[in-house]
């Protein structure tokens, strides 16, 4: 049966497709894989420390990091509850963070690091709030979510699968404020089913498989992230997480990915790059790299353009483009472009080099 809630996910992940890599992230200059069973038990554990802490259905818990398989991890933890989770961008304001922690009535913080525990207790303290607060990363003198799994070593499976049966997929899921732009911030409300039912609309047109791999950069903080991950999940994909938006090109290189999700603003500085490189060369190969472009500027899909051009786009993809395609790890099939308008330009080029960009 399709999952109907969306921690169903990693149990439907691990009967028809197990991975050995469900989620991985780099670790001391490396990258280290989770399988799916590790996900899962993890989640389990993290579930059963927050049933020992007192979390109940509907208490609201807060996630704040940068993307890792941890805020995955911790994420599935507080579902498995029919908890809600409230995940916060790393980089708002001490203000910000004392304002939605009030706002949601959270119970429970997890953080990433050291710098961002500084400004969640300095925001607990101005609320004069105790509230627990645990760490991914080991700190001195601050819980780590070991200690709340260690907390939870005496509940039973059983006493979480009935946290779990009474989980429906109607019930909060997530609270996601919005930025503050057009006044206070607000909590956008959505259900396991408002992103399943996302989900299942578009996994049957997404070319992804469990042989796939996907780079992930975009914060998981924002829904079209946090959609993707269920998608990626879904569909049995390998979720490589890059080190920064500043390592991309690198991380690409590394984990050949096959697929991942964007911004136009991004986009265009990959392009922006690749162009420049081109610029760099000189006679007949600068020729051949402004000529390429130039027909990728003229793409239309469905071999619109007629034979004459499917034939010398033929040639460009093998001189030009498929450099284009080894810069980006050389799987590359498919980016999917959201959040603000794709220029035209750049869905054409892509698509010329054999990248399809599609709106996310």
């Amino acid at each position: 049966m399709k999952p109907s809630r969306i921690f169903d996910i990693l149990p439907y992940q691990l009967e028809k497709y197990p991975q050995e890599i469900a989620v991985a992230a780099k670790v001391n200059g490396a990258y280290k894989g989770y399988s799916t069973e590790y996900f899962i038990n993890e989640a389990q554990a993290i579930s059963k420390g927050l049933i020992a802490s007192g979390i109940k259905h509907s208490d609201k818990v807060a996630l704040i990091s940068w993307n890792c398989p941890q805020w995955l991890f911790a994420d599935f933890g507080i579902q498995h509850l029919g908890a809600v989770s409230v995940p916060m961008y790393p980089t708002i304001t001490e203000k910000d963070y004392a304002y939605i922690l009030n706002d949601a009535e959270v119970k429970t913080v997890f953080v990433q690091n050291q710098d961002l525990y500084d400004k969640v207790s300095a925001a607990l303290k101005s609320l004069e709030l105790d509230i627990p607060i645990y760490s991914f990363d080991k700190l001195d003198g601050v819980k780590h979510i070991d200690e709340l799994k260690a907390l939870g070593e005496s509940i039973s499976d059983d006493e979480v699968q009935t946290f779990k049966d009474k989980v429906s997929a109607d019930d909060l899921m997530t609270l996601i404020y919005t930025s503050g732009t057009t006044g206070e911030p607000k909590g956008v409300m959505i259900s396991h089913n408002n992103i399943l039912a996302d989900a299942y609309s578009i996994e049957p047109i997404i070319p992804l498989d469990k042989d796939s791999r996907s780079l992930s950069f975009l914060p998981l903080c924002h829904v079209f992230a946090r959609s993707m991950a269920s998608i990626y999940m879904l569909k049995g994909t390998s979720i490589y997480y890059a080190e920064s938006m500043e390592t991309i090109g690198e991380n690409l290189k590394e984990v050949k990915p096959h697929f991942f999700v964007t911004v136009p603003r991004l986009l265009e500085k990959v392009y922006d790059k690749i162009y420049a490189r081109g610029a760099d060369l000189d006679g007949i190969k600068q020729k051949l790299f402004y000529w390429a472009v130039d027909l990728g500027l003229q793409y239309e899909p469905y071999g619109a353009n007629g034979f004459w051009y499917e034939f010398k786009l033929k040639i460009a993809r093998k001189l030009i483009f498929s450099k284009w395609k080894a810069a980006l790890g050389g799987n590359l099939h498919t980016i999917s472009s959201g959040s603000a308008a794709l220029q035209p330009r750049l869905a054409r080029v892509f698509s010329a080099a054999g990248i399809t960009i599609c709106e996310g």
